[in-house]
């Protein structure tokens, strides 16, 4: 077994990571890039009078390998090409976020990592640079609007002298929990006319948050009751209301009994609406339904809002006036609602969006309640942006607020459905199918399971390609992916969510089973080729389903998941609470007549880990304490020791639960590809570690692909040596590989003349002889060949001017960075000596012209096309700051085929 082991070990920790080789220059095909760089819109805001939107979209910076955003503004009362104006106002490496408008709309106030985030920043509508407002040594967040002229934000004190001394000592100790030495922050109000600062809370211990009513009159803050797990099992944050007029401060819904969060306060400042979270276990927080409700500041007392609908709210919501505009959970999708106040009781009405209806989510809604921001998209649609007048219930004169991803256009998106089955005790299970590509009814095809994390989150029939769940890119490697909404998920209300509750894995893997079982009987799915990932829960989940039905899956790849619940629950910061929700108390308790809950031991995958016969590759954080590091480090070595399977397991430093670094995002699914090709797909990398592309190497391998004759490139036909094309793409034109050479010429030209060691040299012709030998081939072969035209001529230069500098240029000769002054000198060189500077076609690194590799694009000889020259010669300088044709004396001809 240790031999077996010890050849998966010294086979798979030499897997390359790159994705097998495909076409990535057709625009159709996803790559892992296109995934984690699609574009989407954040923060948006519109401004008080209603005539511009800022937004912020993140982009990546491959010098600090991370994610960071920009702000951009967009102008409803102005127009381009039938689009809104938008502007990019910020542009760098640092992250900009969290703007707002001022309350005159004429700037917008901004916070920013710059100068390590401890400053504000304006900007004018108008443009210009960004302008720093007020360096806030303790740093600032979470700003919102109490009056015209007093901005609030979060921040702390300063040090304290405890950890101004730790800091002199360089102690680097992390303390995990502190109970003698809280860190507070609190809500502070800056003045940007007179620059006073003045702290408007005395908590003493940490906020959870805060809010400002409309006219600046209450505040409602949270306090945390514990430093750093605050779901811990621990009570949820105290709430507070402090009236500024007149500073008194009480604690409120101190009886509720439930986590109470999102408060949001009414256009007449008589109340809020705040969420809670509703379930059967209050105890230990555990998972439940969202339920919305409405505290009266005129007598102190809350009302619930009848939402008149049993799955709750899918936890966002919109205050429209005194109104609210809700999104209802509804299984597999979220349904706007509008829900009318009429003094303590609410009237909802249906919003009718057409096709749109259940698959938009809310960006903003303007002060007044005029005009309403949102997002449409399903499984299979790209996020489209739209702003629209909102009267109520009624959505109205709609139209594109921006245009995102434009790049990702002409991809090729996969069909998608809501599967709908019967599961766990025969209740109906949701789940999103994304069908193979090139699907062909009455064909079986293998199966990736991509499991949601949380339990209690959901997949809806919504846009959802990132880095840890990617259904297009698998979806066009001829498979189907389905997402499960198994028992225990969010969204499809309370018995549902709760149905796991002290009953851990078993609902779950009974509704995926039995979806897997649909899929068959409906001839869909090889059952010989099923696979399965996930993140988090959907590990969880993912690695049991490996335990439960060893001979099942082919392929799995589970990220940071559990295997060992008696170490998770004191080392994951939120054990306490999740695992004794799930597993009925903590680790010691009696359960069942037992002096131990062996809950903790039958639901741990590492004591039946030799079970396991599927490949497996684990994917871990090394500063995950979601999920702690070493369920990870217990997993690997549980399936190295057991060696029945190939095992591989990936630390990524310094990572949260989630992976943040765009080199880990995109290492994650190179890898996690790979490795679903290898053992689901029997397609194995074949890519050897030690041959580097663009290598010498690499290049005389490729020329051996190249058709040759008696060492002579090109094909005969009709006892002909003629040149050999490639098709550029289909239904689309085919270009000589390389230029005619002497011996093709000679085909033609019998009495041409050359050295014969020069047969594969360029010919170098008039273009009249070019002419005639192009009119000589048509005849011989029966094809049209031709020069390229007007257009391709200009394309091919413009790839030429990209590649020449490592082509065989002047600039290749002269052995430096050849600039346009220093060629004039060294033309005169050349006429003194008049050395050949020609080489054998093929000599350099191929070029990309659609799908077609020719080589000599950029050097060699220069090429006639139908109106002019392009490209250069090894006697032309490739002058990169021209766009100029070439005046070339060493022209030849590469062909066109139609």
């Amino acid at each position: 077994m240790l031999k077996l082991n010890t050849l998966f070990l010294t086979v798979f920790l030499t897997f390359s990571y790159l994705v097998q080789s495909q076409n990535t220059t057709d625009p159709s095909r996803w790559t892992p890039e296109d995934i984690i760089n699609t574009e989407s819109a954040r923060s948006i805001s519109i401004s008080p009078d209603n005539s511009m939107v800022v937004w912020t979209k993140r982009k990546g910076v491959k010098e600090k390998d991370r994610f960071v955003s920009d702000i951009y503004l967009t102008r409803l009362n102005l127009k381009e090409d039938d689009q809104f104006k938008t502007v990019q106002l910020t542009n760098g490496n640092e992250n900009d976020y969290s703007p707002i408008f001022s309350r005159d709309g004429e700037h917008i106030y901004f916070l920013s990592s710059r100068d390590k985030g401890k400053k504000l920043w304006k900007l004018s509508i108008y443009g210009g640079e960004a302008k720093e407002v007020k360096t806030f040594k303790n740093g600032i967040s979470n700003l919102q609007w109490k009056t015209n002229e007093v901005l609030l934000y979060q921040s702390n004190d300063g040090k304290t002298l405890y950890e101004t001394k730790l800091e002199e000592k360089k102690d680097n100790v992390v303390v995990v929990e502190d109970t003698l030495h809280w860190k507070p922050n609190h809500v502070y109000a800056y003045n940007l006319k007179d620059k006073s600062n003045i702290r408007l809370t005395n908590n003493e211990k940490p906020l959870s948050g805060y809010q400002i009513s409309r006219d600046g009159k209450w505040l409602i803050y949270g306090e945390q009751r514990n430093i750093s797990y605050a779901s811990d099992a621990q009570h949820d944050p105290y709430q507070y209301l402090k009236n500024l007029e007149t500073g008194e401060t009480k604690r409120i819904l101190s009886n509720f009994g439930y986590p109470t969060y999102g408060f949001r306060f009414t256009e007449d400042n008589e109340g809020f609406y705040f969420s809670s979270e509703y379930g059967s276990n209050p105890e230990y927080n555990g998972s439940g339904i969202n339920e919305l409700y409405y505290f009266d500041l005129g007598n102190m007392s809350f009302t619930k809002v009848n939402l008149d609908w049993d799955l709750g709210h899918a936890g966002g919501y919109q205050v429209v006036n005194n109104d609210v505009l809700v999104s209802l959970a509804n299984r597999a999708t979220r349904r706007l609602a509008y829900y009318k106040k009429n003094g303590s009781k609410w009237t909802r009405k249906k919003i009718d969006l057409g096709e749109k209806n259940d698959h938009v989510s809310i960006g903003a809604v303007s002060m007044d309640g005029s005009k309403v921001v949102y997002n449409y998209s399903t499984a299979s649609r790209l996020p489209s942006y739209h702003i629209a007048d909102l009267k109520e219930n009624k959505f109205s004169n709609e139209s594109a607020l921006i245009q995102l991803n434009k790049n990702l256009s002409k991809k090729s998106i996969t069909k998608s459905e809501v599967m709908v089955w019967k599961g766990y005790k025969n209740e109906e299970v949701t789940g999103i199918l994304y069908y193979p590509e090139n699907y062909e009814e009455g064909k079986r095809y293998p199966l990736m399971l991509s499991i949601h994390g949380g339990p209690a989150s959901q997949d809806l029939d919504s846009w959802s390609e990132r880095w840890s769940t990617y259904p297009n890119l698998l979806a066009q490697r001829d498979m189907f992916v389905l997402k499960p909404n198994y028992h225990g998920s969010a969204n499809h209300g309370l018995s549902y969510v709760e149905s796991i509750k002290e009953n851990y894995y078993e609902p779950e893997l009974e509704d995926i089973i039995k979806g897997i079982e649909v899929l068959h009987e409906e001839g869909k799915i090889d059952k010989s080729k099923l696979g399965t990932m996930g993140w988090s829960n959907g590990a969880i989940i993912t690695t049991m389903l490996t335990v439960r039905y060893p001979d099942l899956f082919k392929v799995a790849a589970p990220g940071a998941g559990d295997v060992n619940w008696t170490s998770d629950y004191g080392t994951c910061r939120f054990g306490v609470s999740f695992d004794q929700h799930y597993f009925g108390g903590a680790p010691w308790d009696d359960v069942n007549g037992k002096s131990y809950n062996e809950n903790y031991i039958l639901k741990s995958p590492l004591f039946e880990i030799e079970k396991i016969k599927t490949p497996t590759i684990i994917f871990h954080g090394s500063a995950d304490r979601a999920v702690p590091r070493d369920q990870g480090w217990e997993y690997y070595r549980g399936l190295q020791q057991v060696g029945k399977a190939p095992v591989r397991f990936l630390w990524f430093p310094g990572q949260p639960h989630g992976l943040g670094k765009i080199t880990h995002q995109l290492r994650k699914m190179k890898e996690e590809i790979t490795w679903i090709e290898t053992y689901l797909l029997n397609k194995p990398n074949t890519t050897n570690e030690a041959f580097k592309k663009g290598s010498p190497l690499e290049h005389i391998i490729k020329l051996q692909d190249v058709k040759k004759t008696d060492g002579l490139y090109g094909e005969i036909i009709n006892g002909k040596l003629i040149p050999e094309t490639v098709s550029v793409g289909k239904d689309s034109i085919a270009i000589g590989r390389f230029e005619i050479t002497n011996a093709q010429y000679k085909s033609f030209k019998e009495d041409h003349k050359y050295d014969a060691s020069h047969a594969n040299y360029p010919v170098i012709v008039s273009l009249e002889e070019a002419q005639n030998y192009l009119a000589w081939l048509s005849n011989l072969t029966g094809d049209k060949y031709r020069l390229p035209n007007q257009k391709e001529g200009q394309s091919f230069h413009k790839t030429a001017r990209k590649v020449a500098k490592n082509e065989n240029t002047l600039n290749y000769w002269a052995g430096y960075d050849l600039i346009k002054s220093d060629f004039e000198k060294l033309k005169s060189k050349l006429a003194t000596h008049d050395p050949n500077l020609i080489k054998e076609v093929g000599s350099f690194k191929a070029s990309k012209i659609g799908e077609a590799l020719v080589y000599d694009l950029g050097g060699n000889v220069a090429e006639y096309f139908q109106n002019g020259i392009f490209g250069y010669s090894a006697y032309d300088h490739a002058d990169q700051n021209s766009e100029d044709m070439v005046k070339s004396n060493y022209v030849g001809i590469r062909v066109i085929r139609e």
